[in-house]
């Protein structure tokens, strides 16, 4: 077993086996559900290429868990709307979303814990409210006409709206537009762990 502040090789070959470098032996996705649960890190690479195969790794574990009777964590009707989201332009949004909300609630659940609160639907409440308000940050950052109709107050634009740049807007995005939406999603990202470490 590696230490919990090292990071721990997993080899896939092609027979789809996995080897733990770690412990030098073969491993299942049993394992790796139980080294996840256990906070040990580790990181998947093909043992052919080298290349990093984590997320469809942890995405494959995820698939094993939510066929096993009565262990759904997601509910149809995210599982639809997370569908959607995919080739949308809200795509480059929703993972730092997600993994911001994944860790609030993490952060929460262990806060109620200490204070011996049991009361789940609370904490769910209390999490909802905290979420919607980091959407909402995030939609002002990535689209405020958006945030807007979220029934978000527009921030006053430095200039005046010109028929010129209205044009442009209208005839599609440009490489200028990509490098300042590349901006704005590193300002959103590091606007929600403020938020966030602001809510604990």
């Amino acid at each position: 077993m590696a230490r919990h502040n090292e990071t721990t090789i997993i080899k896939k070959y092609a027979n789809r086996r996995l080897y733990n470098t770690g412990t030098s032996m073969y491993v299942t996705l049993e394992n790796l559900a139980a080294m996840v649960k256990g906070n040990e890190d580790f990181v998947v690479q093909d043992a052919k290429t080298g290349e990093d195969i984590t997320h469809s790794v942890l995405t494959q574990i995820i698939f094993e868990q939510e066929n096993k009777g009565g262990q759904n964590l997601m509910p149809i009707a995210f599982l639809r709307q997370l569908i959607r989201f995919y080739g949308d332009q809200m795509q480059m949004v929703i993972p730092a979303y997600l993994e911001q909300s994944m860790a609030a609630f993490s952060r929460e659940q262990e806060s109620y814990r200490g204070a011996g609160n049991s009361n789940p639907l609370q904490m769910m409440e209390t999490q909802v409210r905290r979420n919607t308000e980091m959407f909402r940050e995030a939609m002002g950052m990535f689209n405020p006409f958006l945030a807007s109709a979220m029934g978000m107050p527009e921030k006053p634009s430095a200039r005046p709206p010109e028929r010129a740049s209205d044009a442009a807007a209208a005839a599609g995005p440009t490489a200028d537009d990509f490098a300042t939406m590349r901006d704005q999603l590193a300002a959103m990202q590091r606007r929600l762990e403020e938020m966030d470490k602001k809510g604990n």
